[in-house]
Protein backbone atom coordinates (compact mmCIF):
# COMPACT_ATOMS: atom_id res chain seq x y z
CA UNK A 1 0.00 0.00 0.00
CA UNK A 2 0.92 3.75 -0.81
CA UNK A 3 1.69 6.30 1.95
CA UNK A 4 0.18 8.94 -0.17
CA UNK A 5 -2.20 11.19 1.19
CA UNK A 6 -5.47 12.03 -0.87
CA UNK A 7 -4.17 15.48 -1.38
CA UNK A 8 -0.65 13.92 -2.91
CA UNK A 9 -2.85 12.16 -5.18
CA UNK A 10 -4.98 14.87 -6.23
CA UNK A 11 -1.27 17.05 -6.69
CA UNK A 12 -0.04 13.82 -8.95
CA UNK A 13 -3.04 14.33 -10.61
CA UNK A 14 -3.73 17.67 -11.36
CA UNK A 15 -0.22 17.99 -13.03
CA UNK A 16 -1.00 15.93 -15.78
CA UNK A 17 -3.69 16.33 -18.88
CA UNK A 18 -5.06 12.67 -20.10
CA UNK A 19 -4.54 11.23 -23.86
CA UNK A 20 -7.74 9.95 -25.58
CA UNK A 21 -7.20 7.11 -27.78
CA UNK A 22 -7.95 8.99 -30.98
CA UNK A 23 -7.01 12.20 -30.43
CA UNK A 24 -3.38 11.82 -28.46
CA UNK A 25 -0.85 13.94 -30.42
CA UNK A 26 -3.36 16.55 -31.06
CA UNK A 27 -4.61 17.31 -27.59
CA UNK A 28 -0.93 17.05 -26.18
CA UNK A 29 0.85 19.34 -28.16
CA UNK A 30 -0.11 22.81 -26.72
CA UNK A 31 -0.31 22.02 -23.44
CA UNK A 32 2.58 23.05 -22.15
CA UNK A 33 4.68 26.37 -22.02
CA UNK A 34 8.15 26.45 -22.33
CA UNK A 35 10.52 29.11 -21.80
CA UNK A 36 13.00 29.33 -24.77
CA UNK A 37 15.99 27.08 -24.53
CA UNK A 38 16.76 23.67 -22.82
CA UNK A 39 18.57 24.19 -19.18
CA UNK A 40 21.57 21.47 -19.66
CA UNK A 41 23.71 22.92 -16.63
CA UNK A 42 23.08 19.92 -14.79
CA UNK A 43 22.76 17.25 -17.70
CA UNK A 44 26.34 15.51 -17.08
CA UNK A 45 26.80 12.89 -14.67
CA UNK A 46 29.93 12.54 -12.62
CA UNK A 47 30.41 9.02 -14.16
CA UNK A 48 28.86 6.90 -17.32
CA UNK A 49 27.19 3.74 -17.10
CA UNK A 50 26.95 3.46 -21.02
CA UNK A 51 29.54 1.43 -22.56
CA UNK A 52 28.58 2.99 -26.03
CA UNK A 53 30.33 5.59 -27.46
CA UNK A 54 27.58 6.93 -29.18
CA UNK A 55 23.85 6.38 -28.82
CA UNK A 56 23.61 5.00 -32.44
CA UNK A 57 26.20 2.28 -31.31
CA UNK A 58 24.14 1.18 -28.79
CA UNK A 59 20.96 0.92 -30.75
CA UNK A 60 22.21 -1.41 -33.36
CA UNK A 61 24.32 -3.51 -31.66
CA UNK A 62 24.20 -6.83 -32.73
CA UNK A 63 23.49 -8.33 -29.24
CA UNK A 64 21.24 -5.62 -28.60
CA UNK A 65 21.07 -4.17 -25.05
CA UNK A 66 20.26 -6.64 -21.63
CA UNK A 67 18.32 -5.02 -18.94
CA UNK A 68 18.75 -5.54 -15.53
CA UNK A 69 15.11 -7.44 -15.18
CA UNK A 70 14.38 -10.92 -15.03
CA UNK A 71 10.78 -11.88 -17.25
CA UNK A 72 10.96 -15.44 -15.78
CA UNK A 73 7.72 -17.12 -17.05
CA UNK A 74 5.34 -14.04 -16.76
CA UNK A 75 4.61 -14.31 -20.50
CA UNK A 76 3.09 -17.82 -19.73
CA UNK A 77 1.16 -16.43 -17.12
CA UNK A 78 -0.25 -13.59 -19.23
CA UNK A 79 -1.69 -16.19 -21.73
CA UNK A 80 -2.96 -18.26 -18.71
CA UNK A 81 -5.03 -15.16 -17.59
CA UNK A 82 -6.06 -14.05 -20.86
CA UNK A 83 -4.11 -10.74 -20.63
CA UNK A 84 -2.68 -11.61 -23.69
CA UNK A 85 -4.23 -13.86 -26.48
CA UNK A 86 -1.55 -15.80 -27.88
CA UNK A 87 -2.58 -16.36 -31.85
CA UNK A 88 -3.39 -13.02 -31.86
CA UNK A 89 0.02 -12.13 -30.37
CA UNK A 90 1.69 -14.09 -33.05
CA UNK A 91 -0.49 -13.04 -35.83
CA UNK A 92 0.72 -9.59 -35.28
CA UNK A 93 4.34 -10.71 -36.71
CA UNK A 94 3.09 -13.18 -39.01
CA UNK A 95 3.76 -10.88 -41.94
CA UNK A 96 7.26 -9.54 -40.74
CA UNK A 97 8.85 -13.26 -40.61
CA UNK A 98 7.19 -14.33 -37.60
CA UNK A 99 8.37 -14.47 -33.94
CA UNK A 100 12.28 -15.70 -33.26
CA UNK A 101 12.97 -18.66 -31.30
CA UNK A 102 14.11 -16.23 -28.37
CA UNK A 103 10.99 -13.75 -28.57
CA UNK A 104 8.26 -17.26 -28.51
CA UNK A 105 10.73 -18.18 -25.16
CA UNK A 106 9.73 -14.85 -23.53
CA UNK A 107 5.80 -15.72 -24.34
CA UNK A 108 5.76 -19.20 -23.88
CA UNK A 109 8.82 -20.02 -21.95
CA UNK A 110 8.74 -20.47 -17.86
CA UNK A 111 12.63 -19.93 -17.07
CA UNK A 112 13.51 -16.84 -18.88
CA UNK A 113 16.49 -14.41 -17.55
CA UNK A 114 17.07 -10.93 -17.93
CA UNK A 115 15.08 -8.99 -20.85
CA UNK A 116 17.56 -8.32 -24.19
CA UNK A 117 16.10 -4.96 -25.96
CA UNK A 118 17.46 -4.72 -29.78
CA UNK A 119 16.29 -2.91 -32.92
CA UNK A 120 14.08 -6.32 -34.08
CA UNK A 121 12.15 -7.24 -30.86
CA UNK A 122 11.78 -3.39 -29.62
CA UNK A 123 8.01 -4.10 -30.17
CA UNK A 124 7.75 -7.30 -28.84
CA UNK A 125 9.40 -6.12 -25.15
CA UNK A 126 6.88 -2.96 -25.20
CA UNK A 127 3.50 -5.24 -25.88
CA UNK A 128 4.86 -7.77 -23.40
CA UNK A 129 5.26 -5.02 -20.81
CA UNK A 130 2.52 -3.52 -21.72
CA UNK A 131 0.18 -6.31 -21.08
CA UNK A 132 2.69 -6.59 -17.68
CA UNK A 133 1.89 -2.89 -16.85
CA UNK A 134 -1.72 -3.13 -17.47
CA UNK A 135 -2.62 -6.48 -15.51
CA UNK A 136 -0.65 -6.29 -12.51
CA UNK A 137 -2.31 -4.63 -9.66
CA UNK A 138 -1.04 -1.91 -8.56
CA UNK A 139 -2.32 1.25 -6.69
CA UNK A 140 -1.23 3.82 -9.22
CA UNK A 141 -3.46 1.94 -11.85
CA UNK A 142 -6.12 1.93 -9.05
CA UNK A 143 -5.90 5.72 -7.33
CA UNK A 144 -3.93 7.65 -9.42
CA UNK A 145 -4.63 9.62 -12.67
CA UNK A 146 -6.07 6.68 -15.06
CA UNK A 147 -9.02 6.58 -13.04
CA UNK A 148 -9.72 10.53 -12.10
CA UNK A 149 -13.50 11.14 -13.10
CA UNK A 150 -12.59 14.06 -14.95
CA UNK A 151 -11.44 11.74 -17.95
CA UNK A 152 -14.54 9.33 -18.10
CA UNK A 153 -12.84 6.25 -16.86
CA UNK A 154 -9.61 4.26 -16.72
CA UNK A 155 -11.10 2.16 -20.34
CA UNK A 156 -11.20 5.30 -22.37
CA UNK A 157 -7.05 5.52 -23.00
CA UNK A 158 -4.81 4.46 -25.58
CA UNK A 159 -3.21 2.05 -23.01
CA UNK A 160 -6.11 0.26 -22.17
CA UNK A 161 -8.91 1.12 -24.87
CA UNK A 162 -5.43 0.22 -27.34
CA UNK A 163 -5.06 -3.39 -26.23
CA UNK A 164 -6.92 -5.24 -28.18
CA UNK A 165 -5.37 -8.94 -28.32
CA UNK A 166 -6.85 -9.61 -25.08
CA UNK A 167 -9.47 -12.27 -24.51
CA UNK A 168 -12.23 -10.57 -23.63
CA UNK A 169 -11.63 -6.48 -22.98
CA UNK A 170 -8.61 -4.75 -21.79
CA UNK A 171 -10.69 -3.91 -18.59
CA UNK A 172 -11.17 -7.27 -17.79
CA UNK A 173 -7.51 -7.40 -16.93
CA UNK A 174 -6.74 -4.19 -15.53
CA UNK A 175 -4.57 -4.17 -12.31
CA UNK A 176 -6.53 -7.49 -11.76
CA UNK A 177 -3.48 -9.70 -11.36
CA UNK A 178 -0.67 -10.01 -8.49
CA UNK A 179 1.55 -10.75 -10.81
CA UNK A 180 4.15 -9.28 -8.70
CA UNK A 181 3.36 -7.80 -5.31
CA UNK A 182 5.39 -4.52 -4.55
CA UNK A 183 6.39 -3.96 -0.36
CA UNK A 184 5.90 0.12 0.99
CA UNK A 185 9.05 1.05 -0.45
CA UNK A 186 9.57 -0.43 -3.88
CA UNK A 187 5.47 1.26 -4.54
CA UNK A 188 7.22 4.69 -3.21
CA UNK A 189 10.02 4.09 -5.27
CA UNK A 190 7.56 3.42 -8.22
CA UNK A 191 5.44 6.11 -7.52
CA UNK A 192 8.70 8.69 -7.65
CA UNK A 193 10.23 7.18 -10.76
CA UNK A 194 7.15 7.26 -12.92
CA UNK A 195 6.26 10.31 -12.24
CA UNK A 196 10.00 11.49 -13.67
CA UNK A 197 9.97 9.59 -16.72
CA UNK A 198 8.37 11.24 -20.06
CA UNK A 199 7.82 9.70 -23.36
CA UNK A 200 7.80 11.75 -26.38
CA UNK A 201 4.19 10.75 -27.92
CA UNK A 202 2.78 12.51 -25.53
CA UNK A 203 3.23 15.32 -22.55
CA UNK A 204 2.78 12.86 -19.47
CA UNK A 205 4.79 10.43 -17.36
CA UNK A 206 4.88 7.34 -16.51
CA UNK A 207 2.37 7.93 -13.16
CA UNK A 208 -0.38 8.65 -15.86
CA UNK A 209 0.09 6.07 -18.27
CA UNK A 210 -2.69 6.51 -20.54
CA UNK A 211 -0.75 4.78 -23.69
CA UNK A 212 1.35 1.96 -24.73
CA UNK A 213 4.81 3.40 -23.92
CA UNK A 214 3.60 4.91 -20.26
CA UNK A 215 1.86 1.74 -19.53
CA UNK A 216 4.76 -0.58 -20.42
CA UNK A 217 7.29 1.74 -18.58
CA UNK A 218 5.29 1.26 -15.97
CA UNK A 219 5.40 -2.32 -15.94
CA UNK A 220 9.14 -2.59 -16.71
CA UNK A 221 9.47 -0.15 -13.14
CA UNK A 222 7.30 -2.45 -10.85
CA UNK A 223 9.39 -5.52 -12.27
CA UNK A 224 12.51 -3.70 -11.44
CA UNK A 225 11.33 -2.48 -7.87
CA UNK A 226 10.30 -6.12 -7.39
CA UNK A 227 13.62 -7.11 -8.02
CA UNK A 228 15.30 -5.06 -5.87
CA UNK A 229 16.59 -2.25 -8.47
CA UNK A 230 17.77 1.06 -7.35
CA UNK A 231 16.19 4.19 -8.26
CA UNK A 232 19.78 4.83 -10.32
CA UNK A 233 18.97 1.55 -12.23
CA UNK A 234 15.40 2.31 -13.37
CA UNK A 235 16.46 5.13 -14.80
CA UNK A 236 19.36 3.64 -16.76
CA UNK A 237 17.03 1.24 -18.38
CA UNK A 238 14.58 3.57 -18.75
CA UNK A 239 16.39 5.54 -21.11
CA UNK A 240 17.78 2.30 -22.80
CA UNK A 241 14.32 1.67 -23.62
CA UNK A 242 12.92 4.63 -24.34
CA UNK A 243 15.32 4.86 -27.06
CA UNK A 244 14.24 2.06 -28.36
CA UNK A 245 10.97 2.76 -28.83
CA UNK A 246 11.86 6.51 -29.89
CA UNK A 247 14.73 6.20 -31.57
CA UNK A 248 14.77 9.03 -33.91
CA UNK A 249 13.30 11.08 -31.22
CA UNK A 250 16.57 10.54 -28.94
CA UNK A 251 19.31 10.56 -31.43
CA UNK A 252 18.08 14.43 -32.13
CA UNK A 253 18.48 14.92 -27.97
CA UNK A 254 21.79 13.58 -28.65
CA UNK A 255 22.60 15.73 -31.97
CA UNK A 256 20.93 18.69 -29.66
CA UNK A 257 23.68 17.50 -26.61
CA UNK A 258 26.80 17.46 -28.73
CA UNK A 259 25.76 20.99 -30.21
CA UNK A 260 26.23 21.57 -26.26
CA UNK A 261 29.53 19.65 -26.12
CA UNK A 262 27.63 17.03 -24.03
CA UNK A 263 28.72 13.33 -25.09
CA UNK A 264 26.07 10.73 -24.60
CA UNK A 265 28.24 8.76 -22.59
CA UNK A 266 28.16 11.20 -19.86
CA UNK A 267 24.10 12.25 -19.58
CA UNK A 268 22.32 12.07 -16.41
CA UNK A 269 19.13 9.62 -17.22
CA UNK A 270 16.93 10.87 -14.84
CA UNK A 271 17.30 14.51 -16.75
CA UNK A 272 16.95 13.61 -20.08
CA UNK A 273 13.68 11.54 -19.25
CA UNK A 274 12.35 14.70 -17.49
CA UNK A 275 9.70 17.09 -19.10
CA UNK A 276 12.20 19.24 -20.22
CA UNK A 277 13.62 16.42 -23.16
CA UNK A 278 11.51 13.48 -23.06
CA UNK A 279 8.04 15.22 -23.09
CA UNK A 280 6.38 16.00 -26.19
CA UNK A 281 6.14 19.24 -25.56
CA UNK A 282 9.54 19.18 -24.52
CA UNK A 283 10.74 17.47 -27.76
CA UNK A 284 9.38 20.36 -29.87
CA UNK A 285 11.23 23.17 -27.87
CA UNK A 286 14.29 20.72 -28.83
CA UNK A 287 13.02 21.12 -32.52
CA UNK A 288 12.91 25.01 -32.27
CA UNK A 289 17.16 24.45 -32.02
CA UNK A 290 18.01 21.82 -34.01
CA UNK A 291 16.98 19.56 -37.60
CA UNK A 292 15.94 16.14 -35.96
CA UNK A 293 17.19 12.96 -36.47
CA UNK A 294 15.27 10.57 -39.11
CA UNK A 295 17.38 7.41 -39.65
CA UNK A 296 14.30 4.89 -38.13
CA UNK A 297 11.12 4.01 -38.14
CA UNK A 298 9.07 4.87 -34.39
CA UNK A 299 6.04 3.29 -33.62
CA UNK A 300 2.67 4.55 -32.14
CA UNK A 301 0.41 3.96 -29.53
CA UNK A 302 -0.78 1.13 -30.97
CA UNK A 303 -0.22 -2.86 -30.41
CA UNK A 304 3.19 -2.77 -32.42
Amino acid sequence: MTNNTEEEIKNKKDRFLPVSIVLAAILIAGAFVYKTGVNTNNITAQSSDFEADSLAAMLFATDGIQLPVRWGDLGKQLIAKGVIDADKFEAIYANRGGLTPEEKQLLYGAANGNLTINARNSGVILNLLWAFGLANKNEILENGPMTDPRYGGAGNFASTGGWTIAKGGAMDHYSKYSLVVLNSEQQKLVEAVSGGIYRPCCGNSAYFPDCNHGMAMLGLLELMASQGASEADMYKAALVVNSFWFSDTYLTIEKYLQSKGIGWQSVDPKQVLGVDFSSGSGFQNILKQIAPVQNSTGGGCSVQ
